[in-house]
């Protein structure tokens, strides 16, 4: 198949400069990551997360950016003939594939020349966070401030969807918008259930807000309902970004994707700069994952302690006491963030330390050379148990990490005896409950647990 589209939204009417820097960057070493990203988004509703394995199916796909009197147009070849409907691209994926386009290409020539101040200045990795999200329309002042991020598993039952539907329908009754990572799973269950809770409420212009990033969007394309999709440039800014656009959080049943996302915004709360921020977080599932969530509460009052785990309220099997906890708390976001005089739709005042924005690349080595140890301080162990996480899903789902797994064996990660066997013990439940692979997948560890001798 050959077709040719054109880009969609603010990227339809480009400037001749624009164009040219456009097909430089198409050309250059850029191109492998364009080409992947726009390849996941015409995937979408794939039933793998194994980004290899849909790179490989796909190894003939190309796209090329071709130069027009009135900007550019998509040359794709080969591409997944899902993504078509007698023989014309569906409109959401047309848009979203002008999205990769916006925040791959687009903003690559804005930050090339400053990638090294961009990793070693907070500031200036903050302003890049804000900068790509205003350049794609995510932040709109004129807006009411009612955004709610939800985090959970790609892979979680359907007893656990459904529930994930029912607390995203009781948010979109009351006017909230959801923004979620895009894929699948409790990623998608909110904004599904969010649709129907807009249309009952006659709300037109509902929000269903994707972040990803580059290396996790094949793994986790991005679900039908995302009208809003954007990529961030490493998952250390797609967490920034979330924090900082939220209004709240709920957390749904995940595996090791959800355990670092826990551990990154409690980690940057337990700050001592962050005491007085108003950001509630309501963990919840179903009756049937209670369990889950005693393993996890568990957990983190045995390595970040109490003050950690008052951080965040467990609810579980009431979704409409979800939605109404949170509509009661946002009054006290708004009026927190009038008062410190910060933005009401991009939390400016919330200190990230720098281990938290640093991109952490899960080379064996870095793996094996975290430090867990309980008497570190609680948001540094916080910053390296996030870290071990995010290997973890690397050697899982991300094309780089299981290249990395095959070629030189499983990651391992070490640490005191005391909390290697706590992390053992989450680790494994997650494998029991088949939270670390799609259902009906067989997982296979990409990880071993060392614990230190004293």
């Amino acid at each position: 198949m050959h077709v040719q589209i054109n880009p969609v939204g603010n990227m339809n009417l480009l400037s001749q400069l624009e164009v040219n820097r456009l097909q430089n960057s198409a050309t250059c070493d850029l191109y492998p990551l364009f080409r992947n990203c726009v390849l996941a988004v015409l995937n979408a509703g794939c039933t793998t997360d194994d980004a290899e394995a849909i790179y490989q199916r796909y190894s003939d796909f190309t796209i090329q950016v071709l130069r027009r009197e009135r900007g550019i147009k998509l040359d794709l070849n080969h591409p997944p003939q899902d993504a078509f409907v007698d023989g014309k691209i569906i409109k959401g994926v047309q848009e979203q594939i002008s999205a990769v386009l916006r925040d791959i290409l687009f903003t690559h020539d804005r930050y090339c020349y400053m990638a090294d101040e961009l990793t070693s200045v907070t500031d200036q990795i903050t302003h890049s966070v804000f900068d790509i999200l205003r350049n794609a329309n995510a932040i709109l002042p004129s807006t009411v401030p009612n955004l709610i991020t939800c985090w959970g598993g790609h892979s979680i039952n359907q007893e656990e969807y459904k529930y994930t539907k029912e607390v995203g329908y009781q948010l979109g009754l009351r006017g909230f918008n959801i923004c979620t990572g895009c894929g699948p799973g409790a990623m998608k269950g909110p904004m599904k259930g969010a649709t129907l809770g807009h249309g009952k409420q006659r709300i037109n212009d509902g929000r269903y807000i994707g972040l990803t990033e580059p290396s996790i969007i094949a793994a986790e394309p991005p679900n039908p309902i995302v009208n809003e999709l954007v990529i961030m440039p490493d998952i250390e800014k797609r967490l920034e970004a979330f924090v900082r656009l939220s209004h709240g959080i709920v957390i749904f049943p995940g595996g090791a994707g959800t355990s670092e996302e826990l551990l990154y915004i409690l980690g940057i709360l337990l700050n001592n700069k962050n005491q007085g921020q108003k950001l509630p977080i309501i963990l919840t599932g179903p009756a049937s994952a209670a369990q889950y969530f005693i393993e996890i509460d568990n957990f983190i009052g045995a390595t970040l302690g109490e003050k950690a785990q008052q951080l965040y309220t467990i609810i579980v099997d009431d979704p409409e006491f979800v939605a109404k906890t949170l509509k009661s708390k946002l009054d006290d976001v708004i009026a927190y963030r009038k008062q410190t005089g910060d933005g009401y739709h991009f939390n400016w005042s919330i200190h990230i330390d720098e281990e938290f924005q640093h991109p952490f690349a899960p080379t064996h080595e870095n793996m094996a050379e975290l430090s867990l140890n309980l008497s570190m301080e609680t948001a540094p162990l916080a910053a390296n148990l996030r870290k071990a996480f995010s290997g973890i899903v690397a050697g899982n789902v991300k094309s780089e990490g299981i290249n990395a797994i095959r070629k030189q064996g499983v990651f391992k990660i070490s640490g005191q005896a005391e909390i290697m066997s706590l992390m053992d013990k989450l680790l494994k439940s997650f494998v029991k409950q088949q939270r670390m692979k799609l259902p009906g997948s067989e997982y296979i560890p990409c990880y071993e647990i060392v614990e230190e001798q004293d």
